[in-house]
């Protein structure tokens, strides 16, 4: 199976399956909003897209009372929910993990997946756009992380080489992602917006 690679990074980046493209940011920057708005843009294309979201807070996707949630707090180690339309895997560390985005991946189901998209992980060497707004009060992410391939922000910043992308458009982030796909020649790889 053919695997893609950072072009980026030059061959020191991560390699996958199929093409996987990061939104990094720092919290309160957008990155959800922008996602919900992309998607919908993808999918019209007819895109089929993968999301992964990486989450530094204790989370539940249950709720107590309910069989799943009581099953696991007494001591599965996996519980898979399943019903006709989804199913969902709830897995427990035994302790504090900070799970890889390439073993993560793996464990997906990409058959008939074009893109796997990440929200997070970035400090992971894996091509990513940045999302950026200065009224967060953080530093830019780029300078430092070689595997940005765009910025995305609500003001003009002195991106270098990089495309600057206005975050408030996901008409024009769409397009970029639709270049940045077209650069792989995987004739099997649908392109969006």
């Amino acid at each position: 199976m053919e695997k893609y690679e950072s072009k980026k990074t030059g061959g020191a980046g991560m390699h996958f399956v199929k093409p996987v493209l990061g939104f990094a940011a720092y919290s309160g920057t957008g990155k959800t909003s922008l996602l919900v708005k992309l998607l919908p843009l993808m999918r019209l294309q007819g895109l089929r897209v993968v999301l992964i979201k990486q989450t530094h807070h204790d989370f539940e996707i249950d709720k107590p009372g309910k069989d799943s949630f009581e099953l696991r707090k007494a001591g599965a180690s996996q519980v898979l929910l399943v019903s006709d339309k989804r199913s969902a895997l709830i897995r427990e560390y035994e302790e504090v993990v900070e799970p890889s985005l390439g073993k993560l991946i793996d464990e997906l189901d990409l058959d008939d997946i074009d893109l796997v998209m990440v929200e997070g992980f970035k400090h992971e060497p894996f091509e990513k756009i940045e999302l950026h707004r200065p009224s967060i009060g953080k530093k830019l992410i780029f300078p430092e992380d070689a595997s940005v391939i765009a910025v995305a922000s609500d003001v003009q910043l002195d991106t270098g080489m990089l495309p600057l992308l206005n975050i408030n458009a996901p008409e024009e982030v769409a397009g970029f992602i639709n270049r940045w796909l077209a650069g792989f020649g995987d004739n099997n790889v649908k392109q969006c917006a």
